[in-house]
């Protein structure tokens, strides 16, 4: 069987591409990581960006609500931006919108 927190981050990814199969590519995001998973959620993906004004870390994880918390980490390691109760089809909106943004 698959690992759970490899499945859960690669629907993530396959959801964003479905919306936007060019997405991920223009955020020029790289190092995917799995997030496992934890009290809060059943798991998630992080991957660095390096867009025109983001150039940090984005975390998408899944709650056991089935919604996204989506946030933006900074360089310090402080998150700058977050979204809570996002659902699939507003993942690529939400990251296109700070990425065009200046939150660092």
């Amino acid at each position: 069987m698959e690992n759970n927190s490899t499945q859960i981050a690669q629907t993530i990814l396959n959801q964003i591409k479905y919306s936007d199969r060019c997405a991920l590519m223009a955020w020029g995001a790289k190092n995917f990581v799995a997030l496992p998973k934890s009290k809060d959620f059943k798991g998630g993906v992080r991957f660095k960006v390096n867009g025109l004004q983001f150039k940090n870390w984005v975390t998408v994880e899944l709650t056991w609500s089935d919604e996204y918390k989506v946030s933006f980490i900074n360089r310090k390691r402080e998150v700058v931006k977050e979204y809570d109760g996002v659902y699939c089809d507003m993942l690529v909106n939400i990251i296109d919108w700070v990425e065009n943004k200046n939150v660092a």
